[in-house]
């Protein structure tokens, strides 16, 4: 049993280096396993703020179409006004000619 000891002597380095490896690895995993907590729940915070971000874009579009469709409405209705606007100018100044003819007729 005399040779045990100086194996475990030339291996004590080995044993030692092995466990305080480990645990150091122990502790990395550990610091390991929370950064990747962190990051999951910061991939979650982006992914929040993503949906809000597209939620808010979706309201900025329903706004932007309901504008236009309203400008739309007032541009069509702006060009009905000057088509009436038109026919009755064109009307008085059939009315001024008829007007006239008149007059001459009755000057005549």
């Amino acid at each position: 049993m005399g040779f045990l000891v100086p194996a475990l002597e030339a291996a004590a380095p080995s044993l030692i280096g092995g466990l305080v490896s480990g645990g150091a690895n122990a502790v990395l995993g550990g610091s390991n396993g929370v950064l990747g907590g962190l990051l999951g729940e910061n991939n979650l915070f982006q992914t929040g703020l993503m949906a809000q971000q597209m939620a808010a874009q979706q309201q900025l579009d329903l706004q932007s179409s309901v504008f236009d469709e309203a400008m739309n409405q007032q541009a069509e209705n702006m060009r009905e006004i000057n088509t009436l606007r038109d026919a009755q100018m064109a009307q008085r100044k059939a009315d001024d000619g008829i007007t006239k003819k008149f007059i001459q007729s009755i000057s005549e």
